[in-house]
């Protein structure tokens, strides 16, 4: 007499069936595995360089603006910048922008340092007494450069603390000379570490008056004047910052005498982390794409395994029907087993996943990390993709004739 098989019953005996099979079961989950960890390992780590970036960029100032020289068009195609700044701009921008405090003028250059038979390439930039306070540096041992240094263009310097170790391997460099291009500096202080912004260690970087580097690194234009590497401007506080970009970009198309496309870009705190996001989030969904593509392969896996289970099993299925299962029954049966085969790969693939994740986060400098919403959407994804590739399996088992399948005893 047929009747319906009780859910707990058909459940224990998939799972006792997967249980005989335990090497084909392992085997079968492997695909999901593999799919869930790399899911779970390549979405932590583009979680980790988003976050990396959004902390350097934080080292930035929220109220802090850049000028730049060049249009968006000669940034996109990697031209070298034209020499649209100049240090006029940056006082009229001092002297003129009432939503600023601070402006802070810069030229950048990269130059071989040298002390006594060590020798290092670093970048060395000429800047005013302002860019310690707002481009929110510290001063570790000794001083900073001074409006006297500025004045009178002395040979002084500010090392990083990773170039005062190159130099001068863990010793005092406070008050010895080292050479900058054939030039003379006498070492006034040392930076507390930064970190870096974009791969640059700014702890390897070195600051000399801005005066001192037109006059002996860089040089000045007879026609542009005193070029710039860009400026740094301090608004006088997070909400102004709207304000101010809007002013300096007025008032620098007003002294560039410009029509039409902008020689200049103004770029906040809050743009950086705009386009940061939008690449790694782009980059995110990629490698998440990626590894998905190793789940859609493991479900592919468990379908193969489970048709070629259904006939293996032509003979218990007969038997089971003669005896009064339901096609529902038996169609019950192969999708849990396809079910738990796909799950329980999931909680070992997101395992390995968060592990690894961990460990990349612990052995780099990549702060990956993986949230509870993403591991559940993965272990639901693997959870769906067994219930669709068990279908057709679980559909062919329960369309069995029992009369033919029993002949085949």
């Amino acid at each position: 007499m047929s009747g319906k098989v009780p859910f707990l019953e058909t459940f224990s005996i998939s799972i006792k069936t997967l249980k005989n099979n335990r090497l084909r079961s392992l085997l079968t989950m492997l695909g999901i595995v593999i799919g869930n960890a790399s899911v779970i390992t390549l979405v932590g780590v583009g979680k980790g360089a988003q976050n990396l970036a959004e902390n350097q960029l934080s080292n930035l100032g929220a109220n802090v603006l850049f000028v730049v020289p060049g249009n968006n068009d000669t940034r996109r195609r990697g031209v070298t910048f034209p020499r649209t700044l100049v240090l006029e701009d940056a006082n009229a921008i001092k002297e003129q922008v009432p939503s600023i405090r601070r402006v802070a003028p810069q030229i950048t250059s990269s130059e071989v340092v040298q002390f006594g038979a060590k020798t290092t390439t670093s970048s060395i930039s000429g800047v005013t007494p302002d860019f310690l306070p707002v481009r929110s540096f510290e001063i570790a041992k000794g001083r900073f450069i001074t409006d006297q240094d500025l004045r009178s263009a002395r040979n002084v310097i500010v090392i990083g603390p990773d170039l005062s170790d190159k130099l001068f391997s863990g010793k005092s460099s406070l008050g010895n000379r080292i050479r900058v291009k054939d030039q003379s500096f006498e070492v006034i202080g040392i930076m507390s570490p930064k970190g870096a912004v974009f791969g640059n260690n700014q702890d390897k970087n070195a600051y000399i008056p801005l005066s001192t580097m037109v006059s002996r690194i860089t040089g000045r234009d007879q026609t542009y004047g005193t070029s710039l590497t860009f400026i740094s401007v301090e608004a006088n506080n997070e909400k102004s910052t709207g304000a101010a970009k809007f002013q300096i970009t007025n008032l620098l198309r007003q002294r560039h005498k410009i029509l039409r496309d902008d020689d200049f870009a103004v770029r906040s705190q809050k743009d950086a982390l705009e386009i940061v996001s939008t690449i790694t989030g782009g980059l995110t969904l990629m490698l998440a794409a990626i590894g998905a593509i190793s789940l859609l392969v493991g479900g592919i896996g468990i379908m193969n395994i489970m048709l070629v289970s259904v006939s293996e099993r032509t003979e218990e299925i007969g038997l089971r029907k003669a005896i009064g299962a339901r096609s529902t029954d038996i169609l019950n049966q192969f999708l849990i087993e396809s079910l738990v085969l796909a799950i329980l790969g999931g909680f070992i693939g997101t395992g390995l996943g968060i592990g690894a994740v961990s460990a990349v986060a612990l052995i780099t400098p990549l702060p990956a990390s993986i949230g509870l919403n993403t591991v559940l959407t993965t272990v639901s994804l693997s959870g769906s993709i067994g219930l669709f590739f068990g279908v057709v399996p679980a559909r062919r088992a329960a369309k069995l004739d029992p009369i033919v399948a029993l002949r085949s005893l």
